[in-house]
């Protein structure tokens, strides 16, 4: 299969669907492990700039803000110009995001670092616009649910990678002093050394973009017969009219909020003396876990979603979210903490099943349902802020925990709604 933009094909970068294919997995790959960085950034920033739960779940706030902001600019720019291009457009923000912890690791501002994350996911935004619909384009209608959910076992793979490494990188400080010992130019100085292991994670990241957006410019053209309809009504918000697609937008909201609030409190969750009692740093490289789990449950959820209707296997691992919630913060010790890892599992085909369940039957309208899908991705902004507020409030993240409950609760919901086809 080749699609082509409203250019006529260079000699020589022809694709076909089973690399078309290939780099759509890559492009999940990428921001997939870019988004999960953010679990390990957030305990390091936490005590370099002494945060409470609620200042620290700023740093998931503002790169989960960019899907609110771009979501819907993003899917008409890939409509103007092309999934492939589209694709090197995110990805050249993705770069420029990362260059900008540069000046906030120099600086030791805290909001600088906040920037440089919402650039960074303003391109990641835009490289979802383009990797949902177009997987979902490269195969049959009846096995999308299924072929999505392949896909996203890529995301996971790079979920899973990249926070092991990031902790190590990140969170293996040799210091022997905190942030809450200093004041003044001590301070300052301690910042700008301590966020030089961030920026070079993050310069390692922007001189691999460099290359794929390198590459994927070299094949612009190599989609043929690319059309998008045009949006009705505000940049297709019409389509919120729709019960099915509105109701699925809303689980969206809800399901990343819910599993961006688990995963940005891993870290502290298990350094509490009756959950584990583990140093930082074990601590994080424990979130590989946690993504771990969406990776190997996205792998045989692709096979499971092709003999159980969606919408009921989406009810039944919501479900299973809420019993290990209840299990993890009625208990202690270590089967506390890996019952709240494997809540990863159970999130595992939730994003993608969601997504194919909402957008069914949407046709040429499938970049104006991405947009707005990837506007309620808004969703790991909000809940991980309110979860934090909870955390502050309460002085308990057992009973923060709640909020991702009633989240579950709410889609296991949709899922028995959307359990026939539309």
């Amino acid at each position: 299969m080749a699609i082509a933009t409203d250019s006529a094909p260079a000699q020589g970068d022809h694709i076909d669907a089973p690399q078309l294919q290939l780099f759509v997995m890559g492009l999940f790959f990428i921001f997939g492990g870019i988004t999960s960085l953010n679990d390990v950034i957030i305990p390091k920033l936490k005590e370099l700039f002494t945060l409470n739960y609620t200042q620290a779940m700023l740093v998931q706030f503002c790169f989960f803000t960019a899907y609110l902001v771009i979501g819907i600019p993003g899917a008409r720019l890939v409509k103007k110009i092309g999934y492939m291009r589209g694709a090197v457009a995110g990805l050249v923000t993705m770069m420029a995001g990362c260059l900008l912890f540069i000046p906030a690791s120099q600086t030791a501002t805290y909001a600088l670092f906040l920037l440089a994350l919402f650039v960074l996911a303003s391109g990641v935004v835009i490289v979802q616009v383009v990797a949902n619909p177009l997987i979902s384009l490269l195969g049959k209608p009846e096995t999308v649910h299924s072929r999505l959910t392949f896909a996203q076992g890529f995301n996971s793979v790079g979920t899973t990678v990249f926070p092991y490494f990031g902790a190590v990188l990140i969170l293996g400080s040799l210091a022997t002093v905190t942030a809450d010992q200093l004041s003044g130019v001590e301070l300052d100085a301690y910042r700008t050394a301590e966020s030089q292991a961030i920026v070079h994670g993050y310069l390692g990241i922007a001189a691999a973009l460099a290359v794929v957006a390198g590459v994927v410019w070299l094949f612009r053209n190599a989609l043929k017969g690319e059309s998008h309809a045009e949006s009705s009504g505000l940049a297709g918000l019409d389509l919120l009219k729709r019960k099915r697609f509105g109701f699925g937008a809303l689980c969206i909201f809800l399901y990343v909020g819910a599993e961006v609030s688990i995963g940005s409190l891993i870290v502290s969750y298990l350094m509490q003396g009756h959950v584990m009692g583990l140093a930082e740093q074990a601590a994080g490289k424990l979130i590989a876990y946690y993504w771990g789990g969406a990776m190997v449950g996205r792998f045989i959820g692709s096979a499971v979603l092709r003999v159980i209707s969606p919408g009921k296997v989406l009810a039944a691992v919501a479900i299973g979210a809420i019993a290990l919630l209840a299990i993890s913060t009625h208990t202690t010790g270590t089967l506390s903490g890996y019952s709240l890892l494997a809540i990863g599992l159970t999130n595992a085909i939730m994003f993608p099943t969601i997504f194919t369940l909402a957008c069914e039957k949407l046709g040429p309208r499938a970049a104006d349902g991405s947009g707005i899908i990837n506007v309620a991705i808004f969703g790991g902004a909000v809940i991980p802020l309110l979860t934090g507020m909870i955390a502050d409030a309460t002085g308990s993240l057992a009973l923060a925990f709640i909020l991702p409950a009633t989240c579950y609760a709410v889609i296991a919901s949709f899922g028995w709604y959307a359990r026939r086809p539309a």
